[in-house]
């Protein structure tokens, strides 16, 4: 079992950044990924990384913007935003499962962060 804590979140101006922070309960050897959810939206992937820390997967409307990483000596992975826009705005959830971006099961959540971008 493990438990996943999301932390970071907050309100920023379009522009701005964030840097979400995910605690594991333990150490993951699994994928790790980013997912949000807008009022109204579907839950949809934003990133995933590997358990070897290489970068497998990031949304079009990310690239260029918001970086993933994880730091398995300290069980966390995280998620920069740069260049936010109010497009960003929602909640963001931390997940751990098998396979790559879209197609990611997932077999543990967080609680989620929620993230705010105002123009």
């Amino acid at each position: 079992q493990v438990h996943l804590k999301e932390s970071g979140g907050g309100s920023v101006q379009a522009g701005g950044s964030l840097r979400l922070s995910c605690a594991a309960s333990t150490r993951v050897y699994m994928v790790m990924g980013w997912f949000r959810q807008a009022p109204g939206k579907e839950r949809e992937v934003v990133a995933t990384i590997d358990a070897a820390g290489n970068t497998n997967y990031a949304a079009d409307s990310v690239k260029g913007r918001f970086t993933i990483s994880r730091d398995d000596a300290a069980n966390r992975l995280f998620l920069q935003m740069d260049s936010t826009t109010p497009e960003d705005t929602a909640m963001y959830y931390c997940a751990a499962g098998w396979g790559m971006g879209v197609k990611m099961i997932v077999d543990y959540w967080g609680q989620g962060t929620q993230v705010t971008v105002s123009s």
